[in-house]
């Protein structure tokens, strides 16, 4: 198979190459900076941006597959950059799709699409988009989301996957952050700690997409669909987090903040920052995604392609340990 990857120098895209270069593919790579891991893994590096469609159609010729993760995430932001690069962009990313006679279209969503504000215990995907946003991220992928299911036609079979906080080795957003707030001892346990969460670890996710992909091109059962992906257990995410910061030496949180607290507070948070610069410590997005259980089922992903884990959560969280052992993250 020849395989496009968009993002595929990012943490999850990287892990997504790997296994499709394992598995004996030609990949290509479609992503805005420069990476020389990957050009020494013999891998053709294409340099552009989502937003450039003519750039996008053009790294879309010759290729059987496109797994689109190219994102801008994060919580805080301006709509016109969400909205251009994960809505707009994916938008030519389906043309590029089309235009090049590309045959499957895997796309890297998110849970967040459908947070309506309410917990969510081993939810699965009858659950309707919300009618209101508490960020641009989760808006911005929901209208890409909806598009690349909409597309899905004879010509094109696509399919969007939605892994729920994805960690592991090579992590660049979320464990950095966590690490950085607890050394500036920032860090506190939003609400009363019993909630649960769905985790994805990484090399899991990256092998969703390619079971899914896969699956694809035998039969048309996950065509047109959305299924979460994550670990089959959920977790405690005030015990996981602290297990995190113990793989990097550091003590468990200590403070706590109520939810209604740490709500009022972003709200608070997010009337100075429209006038701030940067990125505000706390927003009633996050507030309610820290206190809350958000949690998933990925029984349609089994049914439906056989989604079957490659890593457990032991192994994983060894293989991060080794991961951070040498490493002094600040």
């Amino acid at each position: 198979m020849r395989a496009l990857v968009t993002g595929g120098g990012g943490f999850l895209g990287m892990y997504v190459v790997e296994q499709l270069l394992a598995a004996g593919n030609e990949v290509r790579v479609f992503c805005r900076g420069s990476y020389d891991a990957l050009q020494r893994d013999g891998i053709e590096v294409v340099q552009g941006d989502v937003r450039d469609v003519t750039a996008v159609v053009a790294a879309c010729k010759e290729t059987d597959a496109v797994f689109h993760i190219a994102a801008v995430p994060g919580i805080w932001g301006r709509w016109q950059t969400y909205h251009s690069v994960n809505t707009l962009g994916t938008l030519n990313v389906i043309e590029g799709c089309q235009k090049t006679e590309v045959e499957r279209l895997i796309y890297t969503s998110s849970p967040s699409v459908i947070f309506d504000g309410d917990d969510h215990l081993n939810a699965n995907e009858s659950l309707h988009y919300p009618s209101k946003w508490m960020c641009h991220y989760p808006h911005s992928k929901a209208l890409a989301e909806q598009a690349v299911l909409q597309s899905n036609d004879n010509s094109l079979r696509t399919v969007s996957l939605r892994p729920h906080l994805i960690w592991g080795p090579r992590d660049n957003h979320l464990l950095p952050r966590l690490i950085q707030k607890a050394k500036a001892g920032r860090l506190r346990q939003v609400g009363d700690g019993s909630n649960v969460v769905s985790v994805s670890y990484v090399e899991n996710a990256a092998a969703a997409h390619l079971q899914v992909e896969e699956s694809l091109r035998q039969s048309t059962v996950a065509a047109g669909k959305a299924y979460f992906i994550n670990e089959p257990s959920e977790v405690n995410l005030w015990h996981w987090i602290d297990q995190l910061l113990a793989l990097a030496d550091l003590p468990p949180i200590q403070k706590v903040i109520s939810a209604g607290a740490a709500y009022r507070v972003g709200q608070v948070m997010e009337l100075l920052w429209k006038i701030l610069p940067g990125e505000p410590p706390m927003t009633r997005f996050v507030a309610s995604q820290l206190a809350g259980s958000h949690s998933y089922s990925v029984q349609a992903a089994c049914d439906d392609f056989h989604y079957t884990p490659i890593c457990s959560m032991d192994e994983g969280m060894n293989r991060l340990k080794a991961y951070l052992a040498p490493r002094a993250l600040s």
